[in-house]
């Protein structure tokens, strides 16, 4: 008999729009993808060479569990040096991902029954997270109006006696946009501990992102080495948390993980000391990429209130072609050959709305949507 908890977690949809494209793919289809939120740079050269360094010099072993104390005093450096904030590495425990990280923290944090505010939409795992901890999700809209942005308010309104936790996500997935100062010193001053999904920053285009360390210390912090950095395949990441809540995190990483790849981990190291060109270089080419992106999708007749300026996702209202975002979704993928994410696997809220990534050349881009655009035409019968 299967689990309820196997049974009732839902798809990641995107990685089902992934698969079918494959399908397509292996029937000699061209498919371009603007789904997958994925760099598409190989990883900087010091992450090579210090991967085959930590190769060469046997570094292929156990780590301490809690992680490389190099690793996680060069993290602290990098807060100190971004944020202005001081973080000990006594708070850091580095993962295998931030998906293990998150997890951690929910595992550590919450008892049945207890409940973690999130955005609708927000990232599409967090709901199974939360369901497979035990806890139970209080979706607070976010609206496009806004610019996705949480509404203190309506956080202040969900807030109960059983909630542990506000989850933020800031560059967000699946919109691009950022929490202003001014919402997170909002967020700061309530009284449950604060969720702070870091993993996009450092891609931002226009103004700049705020870690919720700078106003509160009552927060664990989730970041990583995969979208800045390019290095999806090395799973690296860490969470920064409140020094009384490492032990037990520690604990749940001795049994259900050991530690982060040591291998990994080196590379980290490497990264942040020595791959800020690699970063700006990045950063400029996928910039040049969400300014042709946002006009051409706003020419096709996509809505667009606010313009996103961070990690690499542009998320448009597409009700003026269907509201129905999955059969749309799908639809474009068979008939004009181009992955595009339905906004339904953000949640509710998002319905109507279709993610578009620009983790992709730009010649990828440009032919993509002037497949849509075709795409749209016949649509419409035009």
């Amino acid at each position: 008999m299967i689990s309820a908890k196997a049974r009732n977690i839902t798809p990641f949809i995107v990685m089902e729009v992934l698969e079918r494209a494959s399908v397509l793919e292996n029937q000699g289809i061209h498919i371009i993808h603007l789904e997958v939120g994925e760099p598409d740079f190989d990883i900087p050269s010091c992450v090579k060479k210090a991967s085959e360094l930590a190769m060469t010099e046997g570094r292929t072993h156990y780590t301490h569990s809690l992680g490389d104390p190099e690793l996680r005093q060069e993290i602290c450096n990098s807060y100190l040096k971004n944020y202005g904030v001081q973080v000990s590495p006594e708070q850091i425990l580095v993962t295998s991902g931030t998906s293990p990280a998150i997890l951690m923290i929910l595992y550590a944090l919450c008892n049945p029954d207890d409940e973690i505010i999130l955005s609708d939409p927000g990232y599409a795992c967090y709901p199974n997270f939360i369901s497979l901890s035990g806890a139970k999700m209080v979706k607070v809209p976010v609206l496009e109006a806004d610019g996705f942005q949480y509404r203190p308010e309506n956080i202040r309104s969900a807030i109960t006696e059983r909630t542990k936790a506000i989850l933020i996500n800031s560059p967000m997935n699946p919109t691009g946009n950022l929490l202003s100062a001014e919402t997170l010193q909002s967020i700061a001053r309530f009284s449950p501990y604060i969720i702070s999904d870091e993993i996009y920053h450092g891609l931002v285009y226009e103004g700049r992102a705020h870690s919720i360390l700078e106003y509160t210390r009552k927060a664990f912090v989730l970041n990583g080495f995969s979208k800045l950095y390019a290095m999806t395949g090395l799973r690296l990441g860490y969470v920064i948390a409140p020094e009384e809540f490492v032990r037990p995190m520690q604990k749940l990483q001795q049994n259900l993980f050991i530690c982060a790849g040591s291998v990994a981990q080196r590379a980290g190291l490497a990264a942040l000391r020595e791959a800020d060109e690699d970063v700006e270089r990045m950063k400029n080419i996928y910039n040049e990429r969400r300014i042709y992106m946002i006009r051409r999708l706003r020419e096709l007749g996509f809505h667009l209130t606010v313009e996103p300026t961070g990690a690499f996702y542009v998320f448009v209202n597409a009700r003026h072609l269907s509201s129905d975002s999955y059969k749309l979704a799908f639809d474009i993928l068979e008939k004009a050959h181009v992955g595009v994410t339905p906004g339904i696997d953000f949640g509710d809220n998002g319905e109507g709305y279709l993610r578009f990534s620009y983790a992709s050349s730009l010649e990828n881009i440009i032919e993509g949507l002037n497949r849509l655009e075709k795409y749209i035409q016949e649509f419409k019968g035009l």
